[in-house]
């Protein structure tokens, strides 16, 4: 490589649109030689919380740093990118505090579960900022090769195990459907370049362009768990460890949403959607049935991490609805700022309810909604905790996921999509039955013989719940502090 060349792709501007990426692969070295050199094993926790540090200072300062495109047009830097960013790097970060002391067989292979979270952090990144389908994909595939070994990293497990292995298998499938999709598209179109596509009118109405965008969006559907890609949820976000199924129901959303809205131009130059604006009426259909598939899948559930796995499909379905109202919400970049409020509120929410559910699990093995009975009277701050990710999952005020839910629905309705966002409010109505029996079991019954030990203190799992708690909260209160910086 010539030195114009490398001039030419690492200017300062560069260098800083992709300073998270260089921190987390650069850490991600850090973090995998203090396994292997003698005497540096204690570095393992420091390195990753620094290298976290790293990459939010450098996606903070993007928030002031020009937007373009860079390594020759592959990468596309913006203000929302940063914004992304700093949501993976947060669900990153939630997963990590709350795998502290969770493991107890793999404790000796903990080097090798953060590096492969740092390397799904940089993939996650590659994802929200790639700028052509050759550019995704490597995100993707950078994104979903570590997240299939973390899924099966409790490998003493049969569940765990499985859980690796479905992962794997449907993954690859999705895999390849975006690659034959990218193919068929590059044919109709002669470019993989994001940008270039969104000028290109009638072309991308033509069968063979169609053909490919649907297998494309087909393997976003799987990646975020829409309907009808969304029956590995449960089973794999079952048998994964607690503190990796907060990171895929959190993370993994964000970045299909990310490229999701980049391909409704969100973020490109032109302005312009790829996606043709007929598919938005059949988007936001399968948001909504998204959303049944996920609350009525979750209603009939006694195992808590299951209720949350179905519980997810129903939000995915939700923020689904805003892509759908994209095409025609009459507010610029309205659908992205919705996206990105639901999606802060959401990583503190599903982070902190399965953060716990991880807390509780390395006591005693499964939770369930009978072994949370009485637990107000045994650690009444946990329960606490518990009530507001319930609530704030349900949609009610004034917590960070009501306003997620209003700015959703507002998107829908601006964009005429009014029967979608009444079928979404009814929705969100039917998913209180089963967020308020985990309250009621909580609060209202007491406590049987079988579940009444108690769950020892550990104090990074302890400080995880509280910010999130606290968060959740503070979204609710202060939602306009947090979409002036949005906008």
């Amino acid at each position: 490589m010539s030195p114009q060349l490398l001039q030419q792709l690492f200017t300062a501007d560069a260098l800083w649109a992709l300073a998270p990426l260089i921190a987390l692969c650069l850490g991600a070295m850090l973090v995998l030689l203090s396994d292997i050199l003698p005497g540096t094993a204690g570095l393992r926790r420091p390195l990753f919380l620094l290298t976290i540090a790293a990459a939010a200072y450098g996606a903070v300062h993007g928030f002031g740093a020009p937007e373009g495109t860079y390594m020759m047009g592959s990468f596309h830097h913006s203000h929302a990118l940063s914004a992304w960013t700093v949501i993976f790097l947060l669900s990153g970060l939630i997963a990590f505090e709350f795998g502290q002391r969770y493991y107890k067989e793999e404790a000796r292979f903990l080097a090798e579960h953060d590096v492969l979270m740092l390397t799904s952090l940089a993939g996650m990144v590659m994802m929200a900022g790639a700028a052509d389908l050759l550019a995704f994909f490597i995100g993707l595939e950078t994104l979903s090769v570590p997240l299939y070994t973390l899924a099966g990293f409790r490998r003493a497990r049969s569940d765990s195990v499985e859980a690796g292995l479905k992962y794997f298998m449907l993954g690859a499938f999705a895999a390849a459907m975006f690659l034959y999709g990218a193919a068929l598209v590059y044919a109709a179109t002669g470019t993989i370049s994001i940008e270039d596509m969104s000028g290109m009118g009638s072309t991308l109405t033509e069968p063979l362009a169609l053909a490919g965008f649907a297998l494309i969006v087909g393997s976003l559907f799987f990646k975020i768990s829409v309907f009808p890609f969304h029956l590995w949820v449960p089973d794999v976000y079952q048998g994964a460890p607690t503190p990796v199924t907060a990171f895929m129901a959190t993370g993994t959303k964000a970045a299909g949403f990310a490229f999701l809205l980049t391909l409704m131009g969100q973020n490109l130059a032109s302005g312009k959607p790829v996606l043709p604006e007929s598919a938005a009426w059949i988007v936001g259909w399968i948001a909504v049935i998204t959303m049944a598939a996920g609350n009525l899948g979750a209603l009939v559930q006694t195992d808590l991490k299951r209720m949350l796995a179905y519980s997810g499909v129903a939000h995915a379905g939700t923020m689904l609805l805003a892509i759908a109202a994209g095409w025609h919400d009459t507010e610029p970049h309205g659908a992205q700022t919705a996206l990105l409020f639901y999606m802060a509120a959401y990583v503190f929410t599903a982070g902190g309810a399965f953060g716990l559910l991880a807390w509780m699990e390395s006591e005693g093995g499964e939770v369930t909604i009978e072994s949370l009975k009485g637990l107000s009277a045994r650690r009444p701050m946990l329960a606490a905790a518990m009530a507001v990710f319930m609530l704030s999952l349900g949609g009610i005020p004034p917590l960070g996921g009501f306003w997620g839910k209003y700015l959703v629905f507002s998107c829908a309705v601006r964009a005429d999509m009014i029967p979608l966002a009444v079928i979404g409010v009814l929705m969100s109505v039917i998913a209180l039955g089963y967020y308020l029996k985990v309250i009621v079991a909580m609060y209202m019954q007491p406590q049987t013989q079988s579940h009444s030990a108690g769950i020892s203190p550990r104090l990074a799992a302890a400080v995880a719940t509280g910010v999130c708690a606290l968060v959740v909260v503070a979204l609710g209160m202060l939602p306009s502090w947090v979409l002036e910086r949005l906008g």
